[in-house]
């Protein structure tokens, strides 16, 4: 039961960096490799805002998720916008923005490296044990799961109960169907892709206030995270949040029961058998 419910606490983290990831690949067609680095740049942020300005990392959300939201609507608009224009199809957009994000992930991770150094940071935000079922957790990884939730229910209910939603979930699905009801597809495009990537900060933000990070950690998180989106389906946000469940459940039952250095090649082991036997992912359809 320990195991359990930390590997959900867990996973209720790794579904906001994922629900992240699935609005600006599955929406915007963006496979954005500099997904993770957005992911330290909030903790960074964060961490700035804490403990030089003591500013709690809850209402530091209300600042870091809007500016994430700017920078990365600045970020399609820029740079990625003459890719999908000059793009023949998908596979060519695709290519292209593995690309240019790949270039961004390394200018991103030298201008925090130039800023921060190489250092491991940390800081203590509610490092006080929270009773779950008789189980000792610590009260920052319950709050961040519970932020989390809020998060992601809020984003569900966006997209599947609003108008814009449904404009955003149309694109996903067929952006030139979606052309012939009127939808602006290149600004839901745009605002799916700033839309994911203050997600992305969200979670950043809550991770830092549990987790020891540094500047070059985000690689193995956009890995992570497109673990998650591929196993729950590409633009399926109920498959996301599943799948990122699942993932922190193995991490943690590989770290506790086996060696905490196997988790990232359990990942892996898990990303391969769904590839195998569900490579649609897990509400997908087997094509006819």
């Amino acid at each position: 039961m320990l195991i359990l419910l930390t590997g959900l606490l867990l996973g209720g983290t790794y579904t906001l960096i994922a629900l992240g990831l699935t609005l600006q690949y599955g929406v915007a067609r963006i496979m954005n490799l500099a997904n993770g680095e957005t992911l330290v740049a909030a903790c960074f942020v964060t961490f700035w805002l804490y403990t030089g300005f003591g500013i709690n990392p809850l209402l530091g959300l209300l600042v870091i998720g809007p500016v994430a939201f700017v920078v990365n609507w600045l970020i399609y608009t820029w740079l990625m916008q003459p890719l999908v224009k000059r793009a023949r199809n998908r596979g060519m957009l695709e290519v292209d923005s593995i690309l240019a994000t790949f270039g961004l992930l390394f200018l991103f991770q030298g201008l925090m490296l130039q800023a921060f150094g190489g250092s491991y940071f940390n800081y203590e935000f509610l490092a006080q044990p929270f009773s779950i079922m008789g189980n000792s957790f610590g009260l920052n990884r319950v709050v961040a799961f519970v932020a989390a939730a809020v998060i992601a229910v809020a984003l569900y209910t966006f997209l599947y109960h609003t108008d814009r939603g449904t404009a955003v979930r149309a694109v996903a699905v067929d952006p030139r169907a979606a052309m012939l009801v009127a939808i602006d597809v290149r600004k839901t495009a745009a605002f799916a892709f700033a839309l994911g990537g203050a997600i992305t900060a969200c979670a950043g933000t809550l991770l830092s206030t549990f987790y020891t990070f540094n500047t070059s950690m985000g690689v193995i998180f956009t890995m992570k995270a497109l673990i998650i989106v591929i196993m729950g389906g590409v633009g399926d946000v109920r498959g996301a949040v599943l799948a990122a469940l699942v993932l922190g459940v193995t991490e943690t039952l590989v770290a506790s029961l086996l060696d905490p250095g196997l988790t990232l090649a359990a990942n892996y082991a898990l990303f391969i058998v769904v590839l195998l036997f569900r490579p649609q992912g897990i509400f997908g359809k087997r094509p006819a």
